[in-house]
């Protein structure tokens, strides 16, 4: 549990920050803050601010500054900087960073593979991300969207077979009639090919 001055000091800045629009007193208030919290604290009294990425990626550099394997504030790190537009080479360098310092980490796994460049490398490690949380349905939808998208890209006819067996599981799998339908369609267009 975080104590009652953390969270009113980043509610504090964040309102003065929308009031003002001044980015330099915003990282000047965010930095004293990080610097004086523990992380775990910190991570905590972010969660009203998840969606503020000029709060959450701060907070968590100074975070990782002084604990650089701490996996829960280098995944928000990397989804503030991919959401920043910091490019995939960075995001891809931390989200490594943080499957590394915690294997079991769905969410690195996922910037991981999402921040592959080419769409053959995002394609193999969605494969990766597949075989290690075999139950995981969004890195199964990741896979079979970025294989079709690389079989009409390249023609390549493996790429086509991957899409098509991924779309099949995921039918297989679906609970709902939107899922059905949308992956039933998603078959038809990569089997009228």
């Amino acid at each position: 549990m975080h104590e009652p001055d953390l969270t009113q000091r980043l509610a504090g800045a964040v309102a003065d920050y929308r009031r003002t629009g001044d980015i330099g007193q915003l990282l000047d208030r965010l930095d004293a803050i990080a610097r004086a919290h523990p992380a775990d604290q910190l991570l905590d009294a972010l969660t009203p601010h998840r969606d503020l990425q000029e709060v959450v990626g701060p907070v968590c550099e100074v975070i990782v500054e002084r604990e650089p394997t701490n996996a829960r504030a280098l995944v928000a790190l990397a989804q503030a900087y991919w959401l920043t537009g910091r490019g995939p080479e960075v995001v891809s360098e931390i989200a490594d960073r943080a499957r590394t310092a915690d294997p079991s980490s769905a969410a690195a796994w996922h910037l991981w593979a999402l921040a592959d460049g080419s769409p053959r490398g995002r394609t193999e490690r969605w494969q990766a991300v597949v075989a290690r949380f075999p139950d995981d349905a969004m890195a199964r939808v990741n896979l079979a969207d970025n294989a079709a998208g690389l079989a009409g890209a390249e023609d390549d006819p493996v790429a086509l077979k991957l899409a098509i067996a991924t779309y099949e599981e995921l039918l297989a799998r679906a609970t709902r009639d939107e899922e059905r339908t949308a992956v039933s369609r998603a078959l038809e267009a990569l089997r009228g090919r």
